[in-house]
């Protein structure tokens, strides 16, 4: 939705990550969270200068330039054909195809500008404009597709967000069967629905399409830049991101151990022992302690030759 508050002058001394920090620091499953605005922050690790304000005033004009058209008696069903309409085919807003783990497809100004991203920060933009015209979507993080949920009298209408395309449950089915059986054998081949125990596709399909909390949304969404970072050994922005990680999950320990991993690779010995010894307290014996301890040992070496 539009912003509540005055968004912050960057040249106030408040840095990209606490202004982040501000946004989500909500207790509990963090729902009082403005999902659009946090999302949109993250670019500033990208571009500090970035204009939010510009940015959630091009997306306030899209909502009202919709919202003008639709009759003073339309319904769910109605609104959500419109906006599926605008959205997809009038604003060209579709999946980036030719490059899908270009970063600025997670960037939520760049995917503005561009009419091009994945289908989480598709969604995050679907989501925010028709919420502004009185469709209360929300996301669904179902595995390896990122869907959006509307509630009407009939029951749950599932969208793809990368095309406006209605998913049946025997879609959305036959999805969860595929990606279950690519994370098994690294393959997928159809029919993998019919192969699946119907019960345990029935249970996972009803965890599969719950709705999700605003922090799990972002989480997911810096977690695909995560994924890309990482694969790139680009540890300066993978930092930034991590950083991010753990002001939003300040309980997830594996987080701060992946960050303190990265400020070992940018050689920032002591940030890194920090997080890696607050690790290992936190979570005496995981599965990697012994190379968890075997790199503190590296790190205490390289503090010392610092001193």
């Amino acid at each position: 939705m539009s912003f509540e508050r005055d968004l912050p002058d960057l040249d106030d001394g408040m840095s990209p990550l606490a202004y982040f920090a501000t946004l989500v620091s909500t207790p509990d499953e963090g729902e009082d969270i403005p999902l659009t605005e946090a999302a949109m922050s993250i670019a500033q690790d990208v571009d500090s200068r970035l204009d939010l304000a510009a940015t959630q005033s091009e997306i306030d004009r899209l909502a009202a330039t919709l919202k003008a058209r639709l009759p003073a008696d339309a319904g769910q069903v109605h609104k959500l054909r419109l906006l599926v309409r605008f959205f997809f085919h009038e604003l060209g807003f579709a999946g980036n195809v030719n490059d899908y783990y270009d970063p600025d497809n997670s960037y939520l100004p760049r995917v503005l500008e561009r009419r091009r991203g994945i289908p989480i920060t598709l969604a995050v933009l679907f989501m925010e404009i028709g919420q502004q015209i009185g469709l209360p979507l929300r996301g669904v993080s179902f595995p390896g597709h990122f869907l959006v949920k509307l509630k009407v009298r009939a029951g749950d209408l599932f969208l793809d967000p990368v095309n406006g395309e209605s998913l049946s449950r025997e879609q959305l089915e036959e999805r969860l069967a595929e990606f279950f059986e690519t994370v098994q054998n690294g393959g997928t081949s159809m029919g993998a629905a019919e192969r699946m125990d119907r019960d345990a596709l029935e249970a996972a399909l009803g965890l599969a399409i719950r709705e999700a909390t605003t922090r799990e949304i972002l989480a997911r969404l810096l977690r695909n830049l995560k994924g890309i970072y990482h694969g790139r050994n680009d540890y300066a922005h993978l930092l930034d991101v991590q950083n991010r990680l753990v002001t939003l999950l300040p309980d997830e320990r594996e987080e701060r151990r992946d960050r303190g991993l990265v400020f070992a690779q940018l050689d920032c010995p002591r940030a890194a022992l920090e997080d890696l010894t607050a690790y290992l307290d936190s979570e005496p014996e995981p599965p990697e302690a012994d190379e968890i301890r075997r790199t503190i040992a590296v790190l205490r070496d390289a503090t010392r030759r610092l001193n």
